[in-house]
């Protein structure tokens, strides 16, 4: 099995030196591109370009994810177009993730939390791009329809007990990480799959098909 060792960033971490987060042996980082979809320039994660273009330049491949505060399956089609509009141009060999996890939606309900999180990937998908859902164990036992969802690949957030074999395609197993580069903790993740290659193979995420 694929064990890619990662990490996920946002203007929280300030600016990372990605040159020094490749030689301490990771290899990838999913970065934050934007949050809700009510005030694109505000929203827009002011760090979001910069760190695009550093980790490409140090040579380290990059997916990008999308912070959900939607209520609704329009809120979240809108939450989309602020995200393509975001990643328009970059190349991600890594999945294009949205995240969904905010206390405030937590209680919308299974129905309603499932509706949101299938128009937003389905839209991603439809535009040419391999999305995945962030959640953890307690969203998928107790809010989320997880079989309305299968068709989405899962990036699952639980710290200490790795998820079965095939449930995942990456696991985040701590927001308490050190590496060299980063000067805050940072989230570390594993991936499973050789993303890479299928990105290139399939021709999404930005990717030309061969």
């Amino acid at each position: 099995m694929e064990r890619t060792k990662g990490i996920d960033v946002s203007h929280h971490q300030g600016t990372v030196d990605f040159a020094k987060v490749k030689a301490s042996g990771i290899g990838f980082a999913i970065l934050r591109a934007g949050y809700g979809w009510e005030n694109w320039p505000k929203q827009t994660d002011r760090m979001f370009y910069r760190n695009y273009k550093n980790a490409t330049a140090a040579g380290l491949p990059c997916g990008a994810y999308h912070y959900s505060y939607a209520k609704t399956a329009r809120d979240a089609q809108k939450e989309a177009d602020f995200f393509l509009h975001l990643i328009k141009g970059c190349r991600l060999a890594y999945p294009v993730a949205f995240d969904l996890e905010d206390p405030t939606q937590a209680g919308l309900g299974r129905t309603a939390l499932t509706g949101i999180a299938d128009a937003f990937c389905r839209k991603v998908e439809q535009a040419g791009y391999y999305v995945c859902l962030y959640t953890n164990p307690d969203w998928m036992k107790n809010r989320l329809d997880m079989k309305c969802l299968s068709r989405y690949d899962l990036w699952i957030a639980r710290y200490g007990t790795e998820p079965t074999a095939g449930t995942a395609g990456m696991w985040q197993y701590t927001s308490a990480g050190k590496v060299d580069g980063v000067k805050t903790r940072v989230d570390m993740n594993i991936a499973y799959r050789d993303y890479p290659r299928l990105m290139r193979k399939a021709g999404l995420n930005g990717f030309s098909k061969g």
